[in-house]
């Protein structure tokens, strides 16, 4: 059986607000790339509920931060679909946020 590592380095300032976050996924060829975002999500079959862990940095401005929720809705959308076969609502998905990409201007009208 093989393993594989994600190895994610935060550093926070004196008031523990990131700054910096730094990743690494060797099987990726991912070597110490910076992020200014990221969202952790795992399954607690346990409880039945989901884990989550969000950060940010200081320097994500809002419309960064808007882009990412699009981006990460949609590949949410694609990764539901692909485990679940449901076609139906996994476009449901993409098309609310479609819908929340154009309110807040990361999706242009005809784009």
């Amino acid at each position: 059986m093989a393993e594989s590592n994600i190895h994610i380095t935060v550093s926070t300032d004196e008031n523990k607000v990131p700054s910096k976050i730094i990743w690494t996924a060797e099987d990726g060829q991912v070597n110490n790339r910076e992020a200014k975002a990221m969202a952790l999500s795992m399954w607690d079959e346990q409880d039945g509920t989901a884990m989550r862990m969000d950060l940010w940095t200081k320097e994500m401005s809002v419309e960064e931060m808007q882009h990412f929720v699009c981006q990460t809705m949609m590949t949410l959308a694609d990764t539901f679909e692909r485990a679940t076969s449901d076609q139906e609502h996994a476009g449901a998905i993409r098309g609310f946020t479609e819908e929340l990409a154009k309110r807040l201007g990361v999706l242009k009208t005809g784009s």
